[in-house]
């Protein structure tokens, strides 16, 4: 089988990455633009990022971002590993499928639906909207991208490691945190970072459900793009990217070191 790479593939693959980065690229560059016309270079100028600092409506904004997509992905992660965990171990109950059904919905459903049905249901039980209701909006479809993580991870998980704590008098709660809880921990972990991503990127939801007091950094971020964009604007969304990438990097090292000891730790095993 021939695995060289044709010249139309490598055409093919710059032009993509070229499509998708180069607006990226753009973007990091002008936030370093000493002119306020954010398409005209004016020389490199690190005022934007001083001048972020000092924006409140941004930084109150970004604090209410980051409390939202804490506390929604934290408890996303553990409702959606309950659900994983509840497909995959107990496959035979009444109104699994519809249980399966209301798991997966969120994932397929229009988020203009999603946020609308919300509404809805907080103006029908007369919850006033602000960052709780936010929260709950998040932690509802958030949840279902966890479980989808989980249960890929459970269901190539080796049940005899369980059995053999069970069998030597350990109680099922004690053998889920013992022993499945740790094998399937970095699953867990990555349907972590994806909710708590999702939760930082979401606008149509938190649009529909938010109230005063609760406006999230993307809906800060859209209502001054209509107006116009700014040097601190690219400067935020500079800001974003780092973080993102400096998550993927530090999870990318982790799974390799573990992946690196994992393999270590059967090398030992058979030499003994």
């Amino acid at each position: 089988m021939n695995r060289e790479w044709s010249r139309f593939n490598i055409v093919s693959v710059v032009l993509g990455f070229a499509f998708l980065y180069t607006p990226i690229v753009l973007l990091v560059i002008y936030s370093f633009n000493a002119s306020r016309l954010v398409t005209v270079w004016g020389g490199f100028s690190t005022k934007w990022y001083v001048s972020l600092m000092s924006n409140q409506g941004i930084l109150s904004a970004a604090w209410v971002t980051l409390r939202v997509g804490l506390i929604s992905a934290s408890v996303a992660t553990v409702l959606g590993t309950m659900a994983a965990v509840s497909l995959t171990r107990y496959t035979r109950f009444r109104g699994r499928l519809l249980f399966s059904g209301m798991v997966y919905a969120p994932i397929v459903m229009p988020d203009v639906i999603s946020g609308l049905s919300l509404l809805l249901l907080f103006v029908a039980v007369d919850f006033d909207r602000g960052f709780w209701t936010v929260t709950l909006a998040h932690i509802s479809f958030a949840m279902c991208f966890v479980a989808v993580v989980v249960q890929s991870r459970l269901v190539t998980f080796d049940r005899s490691l369980e059995e053999a704590a069970m069998d030597l008098g350990a109680t099922p709660t004690r053998t889920f945190f013992l022993v499945t809880l740790p094998v399937i921990a970095p699953a867990v972990l990555a349907g972590w970072m994806l909710a708590f991503t999702l939760s930082l990127d979401d606008l149509v939801i938190a649009s529909f459900t938010s109230g005063p007091g609760a406006t999230t950094l993307p809906m800060k971020i859209y209502s001054q793009v209509r107006l116009g964009v700014t040097p601190e604007i690219n400067a935020v969304c500079t800001i974003l990217i780092g973080l993102v990438t400096a998550g993927v990097l530090v999870a990318s090292v982790v799974t390799k070191r573990r992946a690196v000891q994992k393999a270590r730790d059967e090398q030992a095993a058979a030499r003994a």
